[in-house]
């Protein structure tokens, strides 16, 4: 766990884990992050072979590294215009087009690695500002006053058919091509993230994570879990082990950052 300033009188602590749950064999999550540079980011990979590991600890390393040059430098490196945001999500955009681009580099210098790819979410918080870029279904939530708001729309089939109405939420909570995302990093030469920005205030908790918790817990069993924690750790502890109460199908990975 590590804390640092997010503007005068407000601090964040952070904290995250992540368990292969109890079904798979092997991890394909990632995460990290750099509280210093207030930059998050996890990783969900696919592709087999451990392929999937290699996506999403590819990505991982690669935002991280895009922010640690930025500071470096002065300056952020722009590989793409992201329009209607923020510099900090045109930054965030940015990063995951440097992460589409590595993985892409890794698969052409090994064909076994055909197929690879990865969900990512990624959050910069400035102050009190938040900016957020996602593609795939990995999600982004924002719990305040014991409410937990979705910040992040999945890139899946099912979810498109909600939205269009097609299929209720309960229905794609229990279809069997909920697997199936319409958005990955290194699934095509270019990638659309999605981006945004919100404002952050004192007692929000920023929860990043990946499908293996969403998939056994509710968004009021998320927020009740965090609200009832005592620490950010011990929140990703409970989070995690909740999902494996729940079945453990899919390895589980959470980042918590809470303002104080």
């Amino acid at each position: 766990m590590a804390s640092d300033t997010a503007k005068p009188g407000l601090t964040f602590e952070v904290a995250g884990k992540t368990d292969v749950g109890l079904v798979r064999t092997n991890n394909e999550d990632a995460f990290g992050y750099d509280a210093a540079l207030g930059v998050f980011v996890l990783c969900d990979g696919m592709g087999g072979q451990a392929a999937g590991e290699v996506a999403s600890e590819l990505s991982v390393a690669t935002v991280l590294s895009f922010f640690h040059q930025a500071a470096e430098r002065g300056s952020y490196p722009e590989l793409a215009q992201f329009d209607d945001c923020s510099q900090d999500a045109n930054a965030l955009g940015n990063a995951l087009q440097a992460a589409n681009q590595a993985i892409r580099e890794a698969i052409a210098a090994d064909f076994g690695r055909k197929g690879m790819g990865t969900t990512v979410v990624a959050a910069l918080v400035r102050g009190g500002n938040l900016a957020i870029a996602h593609v795939g279904d990995s999600r982004i939530y924002l719990i305040r006053n014991h409410a937990c708001e979705q910040l992040t729309k999945d890139h899946s089939l099912v979810m498109e058919q909600v939205r269009r109405g097609l299929l209720t939420l309960e229905e794609a909570a229990v279809s069997p091509i909920q697997n199936i995302i319409t958005r990955a990093l290194g699934a095509a030469e270019d990638v659309e993230p999605d981006l945004a920005d919100h404002q952050l205030l004192a007692h929000d908790t920023l929860l990043l994570c990946s499908d293996g918790l969403t998939r056994h817990l509710s968004d009021s069993e998320i927020a009740a879990v965090v609200d009832r924690s005592t620490s950010v750790a011990s929140a990703c502890e409970a989070l995690i082990e909740a999902a494996k109460d729940g079945g453990g199908s899919d390895n589980v990975t959470c980042i918590l950052v809470r303002m104080i």
